[in-house]
């Protein structure tokens, strides 16, 4: 009896660990798939921030965006995806969210965004750390 609570509770461990994965990575997965059904979308989305060759950076990042979430999500290789999701997300910085060139609300609501983004950056590095923690302890 005691051995069927242990593999309950670590089943219910593992199952929150990837609801919790999925819900990390979503930005960056919907964003992907977004991006793969209208790639169109996502080739105009490039060359709205200046992006050249803008159909390449596009794939580049509809492929960053769901194989890292992939990796995060199956848990294999954890800390090479969350490193990968957290260095696109800063890489967006300068290219997306620049409100020191910018005035006003806009300035402001940029730099709210890139507040975030340091967030995600933050987490992303966390989960790194943790999966390295890990690996270690096996």
């Amino acid at each position: 009896m005691a051995l069927t609570s242990l593999q309950n509770v670590k089943s219910r461990y593992r199952l929150t660990g990837i609801a919790l994965r999925v819900l990390l990575t979503s930005m960056f997965w919907l964003s992907g798939l977004s991006k793969l059904l209208s790639f169109h979308d996502a080739i105009e989305e490039m060359q709205h921030f200046g992006l050249s060759p803008a159909a390449p950076i596009a794939a580049l990042v509809i492929g960053v965006s769901l194989v890292g979430s992939l990796l995060v999500i199956g848990g294999r290789y954890v800390s090479l995806g969350a490193l990968m999701l957290a260095v696109f997300t800063m890489s967006t910085i300068p290219v997306a969210h620049d409100f020191w060139n910018m005035t006003g609300l806009n300035a402001v609501m940029e730099k709210y965004a890139v507040w975030e983004h340091l967030t995600v950056i933050g987490a992303f590095l966390l989960v790194a750390l943790h999966s390295i923690r890990e690996i270690k302890k096996s």
